[in-house]
This record gives C-alpha cells, structure tokens and sequence, in this order.
C-alpha cells in the first residue's frame, strides 16, 4: 500500500446504481493520478482506425499515463500505426486460431498495463477531453463502469483527413470535422437515461450500457469478472456488463464523454436480424431476461438463483425434502448446490447398509442424473455470474410459490439480503437470500471490522420476512411436491377464485339473515352472481316470480361457492 492509498478517503457507497453523490470534478481543474489503457480491436479501414488514433493523440488527458493498445484481428494486409499517433501506443496482432472481436479485445487487455480499461472501437473519434471525461469518474471510486455519449454520423472515406481531425480535436471542436445535423445518437441508451434518471434508478437492468465501442471499466473489477466470452459473437459487450454487475460494479452515464462513431451501427443497418441472432444465444448468460426466459420448464446456462444446501450434517431424508421442494416450485430457473464431503462417499460393496457416510452416498444417488444438482466440497465465495444465492438449511420445504415470491420481493425492494425467519429455539434459524452484485459491492467498501451484513445494508438494504407465510415448512410436516406445481398465473387465479368466495360468502350470509336486506337486493345480487357465473345461475325463461328472492338467491349463491371452492382446490393446494 503507498502513501497515496493511505491518503485516500473511505470508498464511497454507491446506494443500488444511484452515483449522485459523486462530485466529479471540473475538466482541467484537478490533477490525475491514475493511468489509463485504451484498447482498440480493428478489422480492416485503415482509414477509419487513422482518425480513431488522431483524436488519441490531441486528448487532454495527461500523455504519460496513457497507453493505447491496437489489437489487429487478422486484416491482409495487415494494419499499420500512422504517422499521426498517441505518444505512446503499441499494436498487437491476434493468431490464426485467437480471431473475432472477444478475442482481440482479451489480447489488447491482457496486454494492458493501466488501472483503468478504455474500450474504444476502431470507428471512433473522441472529443479532446473524452478520455479525462471518463478518468475523473474513475478517481472518485474503483468500481465503476463508465458509459461516453455517442453519436453515429455519415462517413465517406477521406473526408476528413487524420490531421483535419488532429487539429479540430486539439481545438476542442472535434463537432465541426463531420455533419453532426445529419447524425443520430445512441438512442436506446437516450432513451433508457431519460427512464431512469441518468442510470440512477435502473437497479439491476444498469450492466445493458457497457458498450465496448465507448465505455471504461476499472482495471482490477474487470479481471476480478473475466475477459470477453469468445463463445458469443455478438451480445458479448452486454454480458460482460451482467458480470462486472455481479462483481459489485456501479455503472455511470458520462454524457460529457463525448464521441462520434463513423457511420451507423450494426443494429442501426440491421436491428431485426441482429435482435434475432441475440435472442437465440445472449439469454442463456443473462439470468436478469425475463422476457426472453418465459419457458415455464427449460434450463438455461446461467440461472437465475442458486440454491445452496448444506448436507454434510443432515440426514438424507431431510436434506431431499428441501431439495425436492425447490426442483418443484413455479421459479425453476435454478441450481442447486449441495455441499458436503463427497469424495468420501463410497459404497461398502460387501456391507452397502452400513457404507460409511450412508446418508451422503444416498443423497448423491438420488440425483446423481439430476442436471439442476450439483455436488461441491465447499462452496464458492460468490455466486457470481448468478444474481441470487439462497442459503436454506437442510430440513425446510418450500411451498410451490415459496422461492418464487422471495425473489419477487427481493426485486421490488431492491433488496441486498431478504433473511427468513424459518424457527426460533436458542436461535434463530433462518434462510437467506443474497443478492450477489450487492454482497461483492458490500466487500469492496466495508470498512475494517464491519459487519458485512452491514455494508449491505448501506449498499442496497436488507429485510427479515417470516418463513410460514411464505410458505416454508419443517419437513415432516411439508407435504410431497405436486406433479404439477401452480404457476404464477395459475396462483393469481387460485386467489382471485378466493376472494371471490369471501364476497359470495358474504352476500350469501345477508341474503339468509332474518330481517336482512337479502329481499332488496335481490335482482342486484342475482345480476352479479349470474355475470361471475352465468352456467351456474341460468334460470328456464318462463321463470315464475316465486323462483326470485331470499331463498332461491340462497341455493344460486351456495352452488356458486361451493363450485369456486372445488375449482380452487383443484388447482392448488391451500397455502400450508
């Protein structure tokens, strides 16, 4: 640790994504200190990449702690620097078999030496003070993402040259080299900072702005997350963001960031296909897409909460228990983690009964073929890239809703930490639901002897809820899973059918009541039954006057309840 880090005050805690107590200061008011790699992956148009590096070499910010890292993704001929460059500046060139925009990222941030990453595409000019813009921001915390303000305008080969734009980037009017009329901005991330306050109320959804075209990340969150995903062509920018998000990063639209991409976007040429192409592989990383994970029953690479059971001390019949009540609930966009010794779990072949560690060898037979189950030794410090861990003890039966009401709760309050009150002896016992971008937020500002619990709190606040009202119960007195759970829209139904039992109960109590007004709202209270039930309440049309009042309303009203309680029950078992 130097000096400098002594100096430095307490980490500022960023509340959810809500950065407006940051005070960035003025451009060129204040003194940098920290150093800055811009990574560049090129294909091709030389000429393009020719006033990317133009624009470099007139910033303001500081040359000396700037790098620019040009990674040449396999172009014939190759890419050459030109004469008009930052100071200091390198290019790279990816392998045969290392080829694609991932790759060629991960190359030029491997090489990278700075303690913050400035993505930047080979199509983009910045404005003089562009990359300062980002680096004043990355002075105030160390685990931000930074997203610069884009606009897409026409573009004609040779117009302007490199020193035109050279000289009007020096000038700081980098504006006047191209039409900037005829131009457009970036417009869903426009959009989504009108929606959201700049970022600032966009929770968990804030990791879709980190653009590789224009965005900066903090050096040490973004190994700490992982390179590029080789395996995505496209989409693969966004699910780094998911990643960066889990590792407690806090994502900052800087619209004096300024920038001009040559040309239109990918997505401005060719949005369906490119939203086509997407949607077919992007969903299986990003656990936050519910729309695009509507499948009631499919798995998906990342999940969306990982269970974590420990089973090393409790016996098997409990520990199925749990896990056969969370493979069966409505949400099951889940793993499940069972830790325990299990390499110690080898049958007796002579004497199986009596197998040492007999519980656990039975737990890990009955899902040895479960793909939702798996089996670690010790679990993981974060549950990174999943969102959500839940901690439940062996022992405890979820209701069929039970796991999915949790997250929903969670979700709503912008909870970091939702405990369940499950029983209360000596202690407490409790399961607990952590939210895994707010836990790593947490252990990035806690300050020495905090609680962790207690920098959550800070960081996006915690909740108690009782388990027996969501749904939770002991295991010997939880009832086996249905065949079929109640999905959330079955559920919604099964509630309304409930409610409008109590109203029908109700009317059906003052229809029967001596001297009740049962006879003066007869036709009423017939209309309203008849319309929630018109096969239930149909009456012959020659239906004579004596077929109305008290006692015929009594039997319409008894048919309809007892006929809504069959229908309720049928679908769902009562909460238990």
């Amino acid at each position: 640790m130097t000096a400098d880090d002594l100096a430095r005050p307490p980490a500022p805690r960023i509340r959810h994504n809500d950065y407006g107590a940051l005070r960035p200061p003025e451009p060129g008011s204040w003194r940098p200190r920290r150093t800055v790699s811009v990574v560049i992956a090129a294909y091709g148009h030389q000429d393009r990449l020719d006033l990317t590096l133009a624009a470099l070499a007139a910033q303001s910010y500081p040359a000396h702690l700037t790098e620019v890292v040009v990674v040449d993704d396999g172009t014939d001929p190759p890419l050459h620097l030109p004469e008009i460059a930052p100071e200091n500046v390198r290019l790279l060139r990816t392998g045969p078999g290392d080829r694609g925009r991932s790759a060629a990222r991960n190359l030029g941030l491997a090489a990278a030496d700075g303690d913050v990453v400035h993505w930047l595409d080979a199509d983009m000019v910045t404005f003089h003070d562009e990359v300062e813009a980002h680096m004043r921001w990355h002075h105030l915390a160390d685990y931000l993402v930074v997203m610069g303000y884009v606009r897409y305008v026409p573009y004609r080969p040779g117009t302007p040259t490199a020193a035109e734009v050279h000289a009007a980037v020096s000038a700081g009017d980098a504006g006047k080299a191209f039409d900037e009329a005829a131009g457009e901005p970036h417009r869903w991330i426009v959009d989504l900072a009108a929606r959201t306050d700049g970022l600032r109320t966009a929770g968990d959804l804030a990791y879709r702005v980190h653009v590789t075209n224009a965005a900066s990340v903090n050096a040490r969150l973004l190994r700490a997350a992982g390179p590029l995903d080789t395996g995505l062509v496209l989409g693969e920018d966004t699910e780094l963001g998911h990643r960066l998000a889990q590792q407690g990063a806090a994502f900052v639209l800087a619209p004096e960031a300024r920038s001009r991409h040559l040309g239109p976007s990918m997505m401005m040429r060719d949005g369906e296909r490119v939203r086509r192409y997407n949607h077919a592989f992007v969903p299986d990383h990003l656990p936050h897409m519910r729309r695009l994970r509507a499948h009631p029953r499919r798995q998906w690479l990342v999940p969306y909460v990982e269970v974590l059971v420990e089973a090393e001390h409790a016996g098997y019949e409990d520990v199925r228990a749990t896990v056969d009540g969370f493979l069966a609930g409505s949400l099951p966009d889940i793993r499940v983690t069972l830790t325990g010794p299990w390499d110690e779990t080898v049958a007796d072949r002579r004497n199986p009964l009596n197998s040492e560690r007999l519980d656990l060898l039975l737990v890990r037979g009955h899902y040895r073929a479960e793909s939702r189950v798996r089996f670690v030794t010790a679990p993981a410090a974060s549950a990174a890239p999943v969102p959500y861990r839940l901690r439940c003890p062996a022992g405890w039966v979820p209701g069929p809703e039970t796991l999915r009401r949790l997250v929903k709760h969670a979700v709503d309050g912008g909870y970091g930490l939702v405990s369940v009150a499950l029983d209360e002896t000596d202690e407490v016992i409790a399961a607990r639901l952590e939210h895994t971008g707010a836990f790593a937020r947490a252990a990035l500002v806690r300050a020495e002897g905090e609680p962790l619990d207690a920098a959550v709190d800070d960081v996006a606040g915690t909740h108690w809820l009782d388990g027996h009202g969501l749904g939770f119960r002991p295991a010997a007195a939880a009832e086996p899973p249905e065949p079929k759970p109640a999905g959330p829209a079955l559920a919604d139904e099964v509630a309304r059918l409930r409610a409008e039992n109590a109203r029908l109960a109700e009317r059906l109590a003052a229809a029967t009541a001596p001297g009740g007004a049962g006879a003066a709202e007869t036709a009423e209270t017939a209309g309203a039954a008849e319309t929630a039930g018109a096969a239930e309440t149909a009456t012959a049309p020659e239906a004579q006057p004596a077929d109305r009042g008290p006692t015929t309303l009594s039997r319409r009203l008894s048919g309809r309840f007892r006929r809504s309680a069959r229908a309720a029950s049928s679908t769902s078992r009562p909460d238990r």
